[in-house]
């Protein structure tokens, strides 16, 4: 499958998008070798055994658990309540030598 400066041209009509050719002629290009990728990964197998194959990445489980930090944040933060950080209110700060 491949797509040519016609559909490029075509496809940016649609969505209402000024395209001149020499930027139709670089996204023909650009789409050409999404769709070759796309191409090549339809010829992988599908499924199978990680340990068939010493490409496979090696991922950890999906657990939800937060990373912990060096410092944590109530020891650098000015006011903290509840584990959130305190801020003054807008204005607050603003009634120095004027109140």
């Amino acid at each position: 499958m491949s797509v040519t400066r016609s559909e490029v041209q075509r496809i940016a009509n649609l969505a209402e998008l000024a395209v001149d050719e020499e930027t139709a002629a670089e996204l023909e290009i650009q789409l050409n070798r999404i769709l070759g990728y796309v191409e090549q990964l339809r010829g992988l197998p599908a499924g199978g055994d990680a340990g068939q194959d010493a490409r496979v990445a090696r991922l950890r489980k999906d657990e939800p658990n937060a990373d912990p930090l060096a410092t944590p944040p109530a020891h650098w933060a000015p006011a903290m309540k509840g584990g959130l950080f305190t801020v003054p209110r807008l204005g607050e700060l603003d009634r120095g030598d004027d109140a």
